[in-house]
Formats: C-alpha cells, sequence, structure tokens
C-alpha cells in the first residue's frame, strides 16, 4: 500500500495539499515501483496534529481520487468523516482506512451499505493528545479486544468478516516498547482470520531504536516490515514501495 498524502504537515514532509499534478505524479511513480494500493490521506492524523473541516478535507481528496478511480488498481481512502467515507466511497473508493475505527456518529451507517472494504485500527485518544504519556496494563490484549469489539459491531451493522482488514495502529497511542510488543504478537491479530495492515513506514519507533531523521529511516522501516509480513501481516504501507518490494521478494524467494 503506497501512501499518497494531499496534506500540507504530513510528519514525513511529503504532503502535497491542493497539488493533483503532484499527487497524481507520485502515484504513478508508485505503481511503477511496484504498489498494488493506494492509499491518500487529506488530514494529517501525526501526533499533535490539528484536524480540518470536512470540506476542506474534500476538496483535498476528491480531486485526486476521481482520476485515480479510473485506474485498474484498488484506491483507499485515509478519513474518520462519515460525510467524507461516503464521498469517495461515491467516488470510486475501494477502501476506506479509519484510524478511529468507525466510531464517530454515523461512520458505521456511511460504510455499512457498500462494498467497499474496510480497514479498523486501533488508537487511544486523538491525534492531538494520544502521545501524551499512553498507558496500558496489556498493550496486545487490550488492542485485540478494542478491534475485536470493533469487528463485532462492524458485523452487527451487516459487514462481512470479509471486508475487514485490522491494524494495530503502531505510534497511535503509544510508546516504543507498546509499539515493539504489538510487532513482537502481530501473529495475534492474524488469528482471527483477518487480513492484518502494518504501517511503520518513517514513523518516530524507527527514529528512536536507530537516531536517524525521517528521510533516513528506509532501512529500518524494510526490517519492521519484514518481521510484520513474517509473523502474518497481510499490507504493508509505506513511503517506500520500490525498497520494500524488493525486500519481500528476497524474502518470499528464500521462504518458498
Amino acid at each position: 500500500m503506497a501512501i499518497v498524502n494531499v496534506t500540507p504537515d504530513s510528519f514525513s514532509g511529503d504532503g502535497l495539499a491542493h497539488d493533483v499534478g503532484a499527487s497524481l505524479a507520485r502515484a504513478e511513480a508508485a505503481v511503477r515501483d511496484g504498489a498494488e494500493l493506494l492509499d491518500i490521506g487529506g488530514e494529517s492524523s501525526r501526533p499533535g496534529s490539528a484536524t480540518v473541516s470536512e470540506q476542506e478535507e474534500l476538496d483535498r481528496v476528491l480531486p485526486l481520487l476521481e482520476r485515480l478511480a479510473e485506474w485498474p488498481l484498488p484506491v483507499s481512502v485515509d478519513t474518520v468523516k462519515p460525510g467524507v467515507m461516503r464521498a469517495a466511497i461515491a467516488a470510486g473508493a475501494s477502501m476506506i482506512n479509519d484510524i478511529n475505527a468507525f466510531r464517530a456518529p454515523g461512520a458505521i451507517e456511511a460504510v455499512a451499505g457498500s462494498d467497499a472494504a474496510l480497514c479498523v485500527m486501533h488508537m487511544r485518544g486523538e491525534p492531538r493528545t494520544m502521545q501524551q504519556d499512553p498507558v496500558y496494563e496489556d498493550v496486545v490484549g487490550e488492542v485485540a479486544a478494542f478491534l475485536d469489539e470493533r469487528v463485532a459491531m462492524l458485523r452487527t451493522a451487516g459487514v462481512a468478516n470479509e471486508r475487514m482488514v485490522l491494524d494495530p495502529g503502531f505510534g497511535f497511542g503509544k510508546t516504543l516498547e507498546h509499539n515493539l510488543a504489538l510487532l513482537r504478537a502481530i501473529d495475534r491479530f492474524c488469528a482471527g482470520g483477518h487480513g492484518v495492515l502494518v504501517g511503520v513506514s518513517r514513523k518516530r519507533m524507527l527514529g528512536m531504536i536507530t537516531g536517524r531523521a525521517v528521510d533516513e529511516r528506509m532501512a529500518a522501516g524494510l526490517s519492521a516490515a519484514l518481521l510484520a509480513v513474517e509473523g502474518g501481516a497481510r499490507i504493508v504501507r509505506t513511503h517506500d514501495v520500490a525498497a520494500t518490494r524488493d525486500a519481500l521478494a528476497v524474502w518470499k524467494a528464500v521462504r518458498r
């Protein structure tokens, strides 16, 4: 899954708000590099980020989505807003990627009647405050229980199991140790039969381990991605598509 940010304030510094041409070029490059799924985000979810209005998010996302919907590969839209979810599905989005796990009023109703895939992610708190001393007694157990509860809510609304993938939410209300515990236990999230999506690309947890700046974390991100796939993850969300594909190709050749 290639990341295409259409925001001005992405933590990775690659946001392209309102520049459809540049965003389209980035998407084209990702596909050339081997991306099988594109993820468009119109609102930053980095720690400390502020929300934007629904209209601003739509103005950022829809012009690019309408172009990408014509392409022969699925497009995901990363949003927490039910209005954006509805508009994205109407414009051709194949997946809704919600860091808030469809908890906003009206979010489940916005997606339940569609055939879009849904990424259900764990986040403690909200982006503005989530990294202010997050505490768990058992991070793996608590994240798994939360995801189970959200899956049950979606199933009650008529969403089929095969439409859902799960994301433990690395960096979303977690310390480094919490993130490492989740990565060690990634197989637990795969045990229920849902696909698991992992997004660690360029994140702060990698910088804390390596001491490297955001634009120097590709090697660390590849290591984390391989560990996740080894544990059973099915989707890797990344800024570095070609390198990730190459690393996974070697892993697959050895494991085969």
